[in-house]
């Protein structure tokens, strides 16, 4: 999602990295998480979270011996839940989002776990649709299509707001709407998976698009935070790995 990485109040990536990481006690840990299905990088379903997020977070616990407790919130609820220290632990997370709610709070965030591009999925008929085409955008309640700010602050598309996935993709499908905004490798492997033709929907590369990774982030337990950066630094491939094997960087390499 936007990407300027501006500075923003709070603790520092570049500290956390240079400074020795102590080794925290094992300890119970709430992760607040999105309570939407966005397969394959994250998800609650069934009342579990699944994904490679929860793979890596899993696997980070039991080499240091915490207890992960995943609790999923609403979207636009998720924030207020970091910052007032509902949650330990938030993923995904990125400094950019909301930014301006961050502003006066001690946020950790860690460095990049899962790279994507955020971009706009139309009809296959239409894949050479340029942005003048584009009149109506559906995102899942709560996100934001940054790429397309200057569009939709100039009143030339409209956001249809969804909080499924699913209908969106249907919508555009369907016609009522010219594109959906969303992460590529989670929109194209739900596509597949709900919609007749798996190759009705195709990622349109010279519409805006944005590309970033997801981070997680503390405001009550920054140690936690420089740990699981240290641990990734010291597990590349087995990180790789478990994203390669669910998908969660599709359309990226």
């Amino acid at each position: 999602m936007v990407r300027s990485f501006a500075r923003v109040l709070g603790f520092s990536i570049m500290a956390a990295l240079a400074a020795p990481v102590a080794e925290s006690s094992a300890r119970d840990l709430v992760v607040g998480v999105e309570a939407i299905d966005y397969s394959p990088v994250y998800g609650y379903r069934d009342d579990r979270f699944i994904g490679a997020a929860r793979s890596i977070l899993d696997a980070f616990a039991a080499a240091k011996g915490h207890r992960l407790i995943y609790k999923a919130f609403p979207v636009k609820r998720l924030l207020a839940e970091l910052i007032h220290g509902g949650i330990d632990l938030k993923f995904p997370d990125s400094p950019d989002w909301q930014a301006a709610f961050r502003q006066g709070h001690a946020i950790a965030y860690s460095g990049p776990v899962i790279a994507y591009i955020d971009g706009t999925l139309v009809r296959r008929d239409h894949a050479g649709l340029g942005v003048d085409g584009v009149h109506s955008l559906g995102i899942i309640a709560g996100f934001t299509p940054f790429a397309w700010q200057d569009r939709l602050r100039a009143g030339q598309v409209e956001v249809k707001e969804n909080p499924g996935f699913e209908p969106l993709l249907r919508q555009v499908q369907a016609g009522r709407i010219d594109g959906v905004y969303a992460n590529v490798a989670v929109a194209l492997t739900t596509a597949e998976a709900v919609l007749n033709d798996a190759n009705a929907l195709v990622f349109a590369p010279g519409l805006p698009h944005v590309s970033d990774s997801y981070r997680l982030s503390s405001g009550t337990a920054p140690e936690i935070v420089a740990e699981f950066d240290d641990w990734m630094a010291k597990n590349p491939k087995l990180v790789a790995g478990i994203i390669a094997e669910a998908g969660a960087e599709r359309g990226i390499r």
